[in-house]
């Protein structure tokens, strides 16, 4: 059983931090072996969304909602740079 003082909501949310970070290792270790630049791309994308991930989960540990705008904010920042790199990958392919 869980002690008092730990939640099932909290509980989760540590269970689940650990599961983003493993991910994240593995997703560096595809960010590093990529055969190509395209498999580092969204290396690098799924690397971001984990890290939207670990700050949401964060978030819910500490109950301070000033977290979610920064995941917020990050995700925008990150779906930017994503179109940015596929227009990128595009030209490079025409060209």
């Amino acid at each position: 059983m869980l002690p008092d003082s730990l939640s099932a909501v909290h509980a989760a949310a540590l269970i689940s931090l650990g599961m983003l970070v493993l991910a994240l290792l593995l997703t560096f270790a595809r960010l590093w072996r990529g055969p190509d630049l395209a498999d580092r791309v969204v290396a690098l994308d799924l690397v971001a969304v984990l890290v939207i991930g670990i700050i949401a989960a964060h978030a819910v540990l500490t109950g301070d909602a000033m977290f979610l705008n920064a995941a917020g904010v990050t995700a925008l920042i990150v779906f930017l740079g994503t179109v940015a790199f596929a227009r990128y990958l595009e030209k490079g392919k025409k060209g």
